[in-house]
């Protein structure tokens, strides 16, 4: 009789030993992918469900992409700062060190924990990964969809590939990250999205992880030389009120002013479906509370049109407007040379080439 294979059972197999990890007396290991810095035993998994101890060895998943892989503009991701208007090739896995109630891709981030997420892997290289953005003139190779702190190595194997072809390479990530996951990034990686989630330790644990933890990931973001763009959405009756909007800012700004901050809008997804969408005035509250904070570039997405000119770019100095956008679609960009305002010369920070 044919043995039917689990989704547990066919992602075992699309592995390959880690790298980031330490080995252990008794056959454990400490991985350090993520913030949760498991301690496994052996035959058992980390928290992310796709990281396993076989035999004193961390195994890690390789070699596959959790959807198909997708063009989206970059503007999607959402960077601002980072080649406007340009098309981003988006690859992922499957699995999250977290659970979030209302994930809005917990098809593929919650399929080994959720039998109602039905992805499946599908067999792919680094090489076709990079070919496909190389054929469809995308300068951006994106991991996202599920939680990419915790695929890593694979990131990296796509990221060489990627770098040798000249492509710019970006994470859309939680931020619960090591300084060690980062340090081996760095060499590979260029645009880093974080998901500053709220700024409340007891909201941060219900979703399964350590407001702390990716505070201090986003400090070191900066430190290291990453371009860093951080999004919080906004999720009503969860990390809606203004107290939260300016601690949340407060701590960007202290960070760096230039650090672009997306404010974005819910809606009711997964296993949070007791509220509606997040209406655009609480969108445009957070973005006066982020810029009365001292943040240069506060942005409103997710409802195209109703933000008023919060999709825009404009120059903090002279206030010129720089890159007018709806939604996704850039509709003009009037930056010079290097990323300068055409007006008063002023450097706009990001990565513009």
């Amino acid at each position: 009789m044919a043995t039917t294979l689990t989704l547990k059972d066919v992602l075992t197999r699309l592995t390959t030993e880690g790298e980031l990890y330490e080995k252990l007396p008794d056959q454990r290991v400490r991985c350090y992918a993520c913030g949760h810095r498991c301690l496994i035993p052996e035959g058992r998994d980390g928290i992310c469900k796709v990281r396993f101890n076989q035999g004193g060895v961390l195994y890690v998943p390789s070699g596959y992409v959790g959807t198909s892989l997708q063009l989206d503009p970059v503007e999607k991701k959402p960077f601002f700062h980072a080649l406007p208007g340009s098309a981003a090739l988006s690859f992922g896995m499957l699995g999250c060190d977290y659970h979030c109630g209302y994930c809005q891709n917990w098809i593929t981030s919650q399929a080994i924990r959720d039998p109602k997420a039905i992805a499946r892997p599908n067999i792919v290289s680094p090489e076709d990964i990079v070919r496909c953005a190389v054929e469809n003139d995308a300068p951006i190779v994106t991991s996202t969809y599920n939680e990419p702190l915790i695929t890593s190595e694979w990131a990296v194997a796509v990221f060489k590939v990627a770098k040798a072809r000249g492509l710019k390479t970006a994470y859309v990530s939680n931020g619960n990250a090591t300084p060690e996951v980062l340090d081996y990034l760095r060499p590979w990686l260029d645009l880093y999205k974080v998901d500053l989630k709220g700024f409340s330790d007891k909201g941060y644990r219900k979703l399964g992880g350590l407001l702390q933890t990716v505070l201090d990931a986003i400090q070191l973001l900066v430190e290291k030389g990453f371009w860093v763009e951080v999004v919080t959405l906004v999720v009503p009756g969860f990390n809606d009120s203004d107290e939260e909007f300016r601690d949340i800012a407060r701590f960007l700004a202290g960070v760096s002013p230039n650090i672009p901050w997306h404010v974005t809008a819910f809606h009711p997804d997964y296993k949070m479906t007791d509220r509606g969408r997040t209406p655009a005035n609480a969108l445009m509250r957070a973005a006066e509370i982020g810029q009365s904070e001292g943040l240069n570039f506060v942005y409103a997405g997710n409802i195209p049109g109703r933000t008023g000119s919060l999709e825009n770019t404009y120059c903090p100095a002279c206030k010129t407007l720089l890159i007018e956008r709806v939604g996704f679609q850039v509709l003009a960009n009037h930056l010079g040379a290097g990323g300068t305002c055409p007006k008063c010369s002023a450097r706009i920070p990001g990565v513009w080439a």
